[in-house]
């Protein structure tokens, strides 16, 4: 006997799975004020969910603000720092951690010359939950005119505040089509005692990609940095460091995309850790087939597995990914869509296995759309993107069974928290 199945029914049936999966995610009200962006998350140790961000004040002025989630939303926003010579770009934004010790760390970019790339990393501290923010100071102590950016701030394995960041010291003027100059870019580290006092400075890599987001998450072995390098024959794709026993290690390539291409793409990795299991996503534009891509490693960092493909085959990229307890991944990512685009997030295993992604946002691609941010914290995932003004949503997940939440479980926040 041959099932006839109406078509009306089936219809029906896709409206409410469709309702199940949007259900899950819920938009709650900004604290950031029209035009506002270049947002970021952060997580601290007991699960506070920070959210800073730039408003535009006018006469060209900037301030970076921050707010915290509390149970009925965002808290009211507070100032880190204001200023008039900043340089607020919709790919190199600043950044937030929150350290073990309970203390605070900001980063955001001030110029430090007339050319369109001169500026500086600047970061404050609080100690105080960031009622105030100490005198501000540049990581770096090169004095050159050039551009210092892309940073990733985070809690060294001592407990101390350590970044990595993109140098440009050893460029000269006269570049490439986006305006840098001509040399190579370098990736380099410093930790950053309590009392302001810089050590351990290093230059991770030689010649790296000029404008790509770095990453960076703490395992078991301790601190990997991930980033996209660049060969002499202009192949760009994701390598990884990480520190063993006070040593850096050379640069690995975490897969052989061999995506050749005579220009930064300005669009970074992302790494999560937790103990000795690490994620790494990506986007690769190889033979003009623009993906993004997954890739698990068992061993903190030192070999990966096959990568994974995440997206829905039109993605502009943009990733963020977090472990979850069962030793799968979340990623988030940008999909072109007729009309525009979709912030979007799928659970991805280890063994290839792939949930069916989740739109948690319509929105555009364009760049100044900059790059979704996720976390995680507790059984909630929160987001933030930027649209007319930074906006954010979060997701409830659980491992009760509950319908459209039970694919995602309960585990560690992208820092291992």
């Amino acid at each position: 006997m041959k099932l006839r199945v109406n078509p009306i029914q089936l219809l029906i049936i896709f409206m409410l799975l469709s309702l199940t999966v949007t259900a899950q995610v819920r938009e709650i009200e900004s604290p950031a004020g029209p035009g506002s962006g270049q947002p970021n998350l952060t997580v601290s140790s007991d699960g506070r969910v920070y959210l800073s961000w730039i408003e535009r004040m006018g006469d060209g002025r900037f301030s970076l603000r921050f707010a915290t989630l509390e149970d009925d939303g965002w808290s009211s926003p507070r100032v880190i720092a204001e200023g008039a010579n900043w340089f607020v770009n919709w790919a190199d934004f600043p950044s937030m951690v929150a350290l073990p010790d309970g203390s605070l760390a900001a980063h955001w970019l001030v110029k430090s010359g007339t050319g369109t790339f001169d500026y500086d990393v600047t970061i404050s501290r609080s100690f105080d939950g960031g009622k105030s923010w100490e005198r501000p100071f540049v990581p770096h102590r090169d004095g050159v005119k050039a551009e210092h950016g892309f940073v990733s701030l985070f809690a060294a394995k001592d407990g101390n505040l350590a970044a990595v960041w993109l140098d440009g010291r050893e460029m000269k003027p006269g570049g490439d089509d986006h305006g840098h100059g001509r040399g190579n870019m370098t990736l380099r580290y410093v930790k950053i005692r309590r009392d302001g006092t810089l050590t351990d400075e290093a230059v991770l890599d030689s010649r790296v990609c000029e404008c790509c987001q770095t990453s960076a998450a703490m395992t078991a072995n301790g601190p990997v940095v991930v980033y996209r390098d660049r060969s002499d024959d202009e192949v760009r794709d994701i390598s990884i460091v990480r520190l063993l026993d006070g040593k850096w290690t050379l640069p690995q390539s975490v897969f052989q995309d061999n995506w050749q291409i005579n220009g930064c793409p300005v669009n970074g990795p992302s790494v999560a850790a937790v103990d000795r299991r690490v994620a790494v996503a990506w986007y690769t534009g190889v033979d003009n087939q623009p993906r993004v891509k997954l890739a698990f490693s068992g061993d903190a960092g030192k070999s990966f597995g096959k990568p994974i493909k995440v997206d829905d085959s039109n993605p502009a990229g943009r990733v963020e990914t977090i472990l979850l307890s069962d030793g799968s991944a979340l990623v988030c990512w940008l999909e072109k869509v007729p009309g525009g685009g979709e912030v979007r997030v799928r659970r991805v295993s280890p063994d290839g296995k792939a949930d069916p992604a989740i739109s948690v946002s319509a929105t555009e691609t364009a760049r100044s759309n900059g790059f979704p941010q996720m976390v995680r914290s507790g059984n909630t995932l929160v987001f933030a993107w930027t649209g007319k003004r930074v906006l954010t949503a979060v997701m409830e997940i659980s491992t009760t069974g509950t319908p459209g939440k039970s694919l995602i479980p309960a585990g560690r926040n992208r820092d291992g928290a």
